[in-house]
């Protein structure tokens, strides 16, 4: 297996982060540094370790979806102390790591799980993966405006991708959209708003890959059903 692949598929990180860790010799196999990212290495005789902590391959992968609520960071720590979805799950016995991330003042849908080559897949541009938003902003939006977003916003020199966006509703002086992406810039939803001098005020996420938050409530995990992996495998083929 390649050297990527099995940090990847130790939990370790995404294939492409376990690249980095690689090329910052923090890998070594059967005691030796190894940086070249072309090594394969025998799972069942090689000892691998990070850090200088042995890594093993799971017994079997585990999927999760949770309801992020707002006010919780994504990553599994935070140098300033605020909460992390690491306080959320802390009733799964497997080490898993989010699917992407969701911004502080974001909420909804995040896949967790320990199969970093799922992970890589979903998370790879190539791929194409889209993920659906439920968005409000304060006041009516023009279709000028939107038409600007789906055309796809420059924002500090960088084109982001065309996007689908429709208006469900208008009430209250509050404009509820949907957006679906299948790019997963950083604060990618606040900052294209931003492009168009609109604030987010309300940003969740329903889907990705496919794969629907439906009726979970906020902060709750669920297993996902043998079905949604199923889809979820079959659509990264």
């Amino acid at each position: 297996m390649r050297i990527n692949k099995f940090l990847a598929s130790c939990g370790v990180s995404s294939r492409r982060k376990a690249e980095q860790l690689i090329i910052d010799g923090l890998v070594k196999v059967n005691g030796i540094v190894i940086t070249n990212l072309a090594t394969n290495i025998d799972t069942e005789k090689d000892n691998v370790t990070l850090n200088n902590q042995k890594l093993t391959l799971p017994e079997q992968n585990v999927y999760y979806m949770l309801n992020k609520p707002k006010g919780y960071v994504t990553t599994m720590s935070d140098d300033r102390e605020r909460k992390s979805i690491i306080d959320l799950i802390n009733n799964i016995d497997n080490r898993v790591f989010p699917i992407g991330r969701l911004d502080y003042e974001s909420e909804g849908l995040i896949l967790l799980t320990n199969d970093g080559d799922l992970t890589y897949k979903l998370t790879h541009p190539k791929y194409e993966i889209q993920k659906k938003y439920i968005v409000k902003i304060e006041g009516s939006i023009k279709e000028s405006e939107l038409a600007v977003l789906r055309a796809g916003v420059v924002i500090e020199g960088i084109r982001y991708a065309k996007c689908k966006v429709k208006l469900l509703n208008f009430e209250n002086n509050i404009s509820k959209l949907e957006v679906i992406l299948t790019e997963g810039k950083n604060r990618e939803i606040r900052k294209m708003f931003e492009a168009i001098n609109r604030e987010v005020i309300f940003l969740k996420r329903i889907e990705m890959a496919g794969i629907k938050l439906g009726g979970l409530s906020r902060g709750e995990v669920r297993k996902l059903k043998p079905f949604e992996i199923d889809y979820l495998k079959k659509l990264t083929e």
